[in-house]
């Protein structure tokens, strides 16, 4: 018995020997991997007990426009931000901040909120760009509010308020899910991004390098002293194509003649982009540090879309500046030559139907020039009707429409050009030879860009190589300027025939009796096309309710190129929404061209005439006609586009 007491006794003790030592052997593991496994990330928590890191934002790069004019810059602002990590009631904090800043308390929380996930000692901007008085309220309440903290920080300024706002775009605090996406990849939450337009497409180039700025802080978070300092590195300096006395000489052509809508200007030759326009804008200082939601608001259910960049995301119907294409497949398909003629007679017949020309008596016996010069409808519908819907598609993507441009700038929209495929993939149907004769004049399943719409004019014009837009000319790198490539373009092999042909046709469009008289300029051969085109179709128009007379206007087309002889030095699209006819938005066109003009001359640049009011006839003061200022009639209603 005492044997085996004595043997239960010493396995026991093993028992419990072996227990302390695993015990030991645990408690060695554990010291081991919390002093020396983890001893980096440890100390690093311990440092943040009495150290900072504090971010200092890099300045966005400075954009130029082609002459060198500073068009985006960046200014100094202050952020307010909270640590939470330095609070002891959130609430309290949050409360009192907003009381004293006169903030929305609740805007102040949705803040915070989004941020919850990151780490408490990370500071939160609550309060962008804040004003002297906030900045002063914060800083008398220092000791209240040790948790809060204030930072000077650049942030951009577009001095030209909404010009060209849509080909700039503008920035933002970046959002959570473009935290995941690739193409902010290494971007930091809370930081400022390009939203659209120029920001966007070269926000890797704008954004820079952030600096930091180490310190150290007591138990209430006040700093002591700077440990170390890296400065943040500015970002890169673009040179873009635009053109600043252009681009202002289109928009304000557009605000003083009433219309919204939009122009793309281009160099024709290297598709460098001089200018592009979309009206009504909105200023991106707005968004330049967190726009606020009444502005927010207001912008995005405006009825007339100030956010909607219609030179690269609107799509019309080209109208009759389609018949440019038609005519190209026409001839290059060896269909017609450019002596091939039609009896007008207002309205021809195809398929059992009759179709009209806009001049109800019309145009007699007309070939190609003529028939382009006068836009008659007839003529083009005989051209359709010769013509398979498949091969007028293919020649009009070869010029740029349908597709995109691949300009380098985000979000463009694709038109749309119909084919067979096209339709019974979009319909299940099959495409109807009836439906060649719509689309023909630029009517039916089509629509294009006011973009493509520049290229393809800019592709006749230089005798076949389509253009790829573009708006970055130069970056500086440290070093100076350095230019970029032009992106190479498509060639269209078109016939020597049928490039004169086109030339001297668009040239008499504006020059001679054709619809475009409003873009003439003495001096200056410009050679163009008009364009009006149906935003609600004539049966839908008697059906239509809730809309306004204005609402059921036609918007006009002016494509242009000039001069029409020799190397083109400037061509483009303009579009005037619901101006009703397309010779409305030549005098656009004009303006533009003419205040290039003055500064290639170096004149003084022009001002857009503003409308006067009519005379006052009386019988003892008759009303002496107006000199010539080298524009045509304008023509009268049905007469044209």
């Amino acid at each position: 018995m005492i044997g085996d007491d004595r043997r239960g006794l010493t396995v026991r003790l093993a028992v419990l020997q072996g227990g302390v030592v695993a015990v030991l052997i645990t408690l060695a593991i554990g010291f081991w991997f919390l002093q020396v496994a983890q001893y980096n990330q440890f100390r690093q928590l311990a440092d943040n007990n009495h150290q900072r890191s504090l971010a200092l934002r890099a300045p966005r790069g400075v954009l130029f426009d082609r002459d060198g004019e500073v068009l985006v810059q960046n200014r100094y602002a202050f952020d307010i931000s909270l640590v939470r990590e330095q609070t002891g009631d959130l609430s309290s904090s949050i409360a009192l901040l907003a009381r004293i800043t006169g903030t929305d308390e609740s805007a102040l929380w949705r803040v915070v909120d989004e941020h919850l996930d990151e780490p408490a000692y990370r500071p939160v901007v609550v309060i962008r760009e804040a004003t002297v008085a906030q900045v002063a309220a914060v800083a008398a309440r220092r000791i209240e509010l040790p948790e809060i903290v204030i930072e000077e920080v650049p942030t951009r300024y577009y001095r030209t308020g909404t010009m060209a706002a849509h080909l700039f775009g503008y920035v933002g605090e970046i959002t959570p899910d473009q935290l995941s996406d690739s193409e902010f990849r290494g971007v930091r939450s809370g930081a400022i991004v390009g939203q659209t337009g120029v920001e966007r497409a070269y926000n890797r180039m704008l954004m820079g390098a952030d600096g930091a700025r180490r310190v150290v802080v007591n138990s209430v978070g006040r700093e002591l002293d700077t440990l170390e300092e890296i400065d943040p590195i500015e970002g890169r300096r673009l040179q873009l194509t635009l053109d600043y006395d252009l681009q202002a000489a289109a928009e304000e052509a557009f605000e003083v003649s009433g219309f919204n809508g939009a122009a793309v200007i281009l160099e024709p030759n290297t598709g460098e982009v001089l200018a592009m326009a979309s009206m009504p804008a909105y200023d991106p200082n707005d968004f330049a540090l967190g726009i606020d939601q009444a502005t927010w608001r207001r912008l995005s259910g405006d009825a007339e879309k100030p956010l909607h960049n219609r030179a690269l995301q609107g799509r019309y119907s080209p109208g009759s500046i389609f018949k440019i294409v038609v005519a190209v497949a026409a001839l290059e398909e060896g269909i017609v030559d450019p002596d091939f003629s039609v009896q007008c007679h207002g309205a021809k017949t195809f398929y059992g139907r009759p179709y009209h020309c806009h001049l109800r008596g019309g145009h007699g016996r007309v070939a190609m020039e003529a028939a382009l010069e006068r836009s008659c409808n007839v003529y083009f519908y005989t051209l359709g009707s010769m013509l398979d819907i498949d091969v007028l598609s293919s020649w009009a993507r070869r010029l740029g429409l349908g597709g995109r441009t691949g300009i380098d700038l985000p979000h463009e929209l694709e038109g749309i050009v119909p084919s067979t495929r096209w339709k019974l993939a979009a319909t299940g149907e099959p495409w109807y030879p009836g439906e060649t004769i719509s689309v023909s004049i630029g009517q039916g399943a089509l629509s294009v860009t006011p973009l493509s719409q520049a290229v393809m004019m800019a592709t006749v014009a230089n005798g076949g190589v389509r253009p790829i837009p573009h708006v970055l000319r130069a970056i500086d790198d440290g070093d100076g300027w350095e230019l970029m490539q032009t992106p190479p373009g498509g060639v269209v092999d078109l016939q020597p025939e049928t490039i004169e042909t086109l030339h001297r046709g668009l040239w008499r469009v504006v020059n001679a009796r054709g619809t475009g008289g409003r873009a003439r300029i003495n001096g200056f051969d410009v050679a163009g096309k008009t364009g009006t085109t149906q935003v609600i179709s004539l049966s839908g128009r008697a059906q239509a309710e809730g809309t306004t007379e204005l609402d059921l206007r036609d918007h006009g087309w002016f494509a242009f190129f000039a001069p029409s002889e020799g190397t083109p030095e400037i061509a483009g699209a303009v579009l005037a929404e619901y101006s009703e006819h397309g010779y409305l938005a030549a005098p656009i066109a004009r303006h533009v061209m003419q205040t290039y003009l003055a500064k290639k001359e170096g004149r003084p640049l022009p001002r857009f005439p503003r409308p006067t009011p009519p005379p006052v006839l009386t019988e003892t003061a008759p009303v002496a006609p107006a000199p010539d200022a080298g524009v045509a009639p304008t023509p009268t209603p049905g007469e044209g586009d």
